[in-house]
């Protein structure tokens, strides 16, 4: 079998409904369904995932760690979004 027709996807599991995926790992197959049954058998083998995300590595888009500061910067000006800028009320026990 040649190397060269498989693809690395990414893996993320739901541990239950209303949960939020996370990422589990990595599998390589030569396609989605292959990469699915792979997944199910490498991490839920004991049941704890409701349902897998299955991701081709190539097509996922990550910004780039060294230009963090011109990403985030245009919120540094609206400090109505800083849990800060709001006072909480005396009677409020919980927030």
């Amino acid at each position: 079998m040649q190397s060269d027709n498989w693809f690395l996807y990414e893996v993320f599991i739901r541990s239950k409904n209303g949960m939020a995926h996370k990422h589990a790992g990595s599998v390589h197959a030569q396609d989605a369904e292959t990469a699915i049954l792979s997944a199910r058998d490498l991490y839920t083998r004991r049941g704890e995932a409701s349902s897998l995300w299955i991701i081709r590595s190539k097509d996922i888009i990550a910004s780039d760690p060294a230009e963090s500061g011109e990403l985030y910067d245009p919120a540094d000006d609206k400090i109505y979004r800083h849990p800060t800028f709001y006072s909480v009320p005396d009677g409020v026990k919980n927030m």
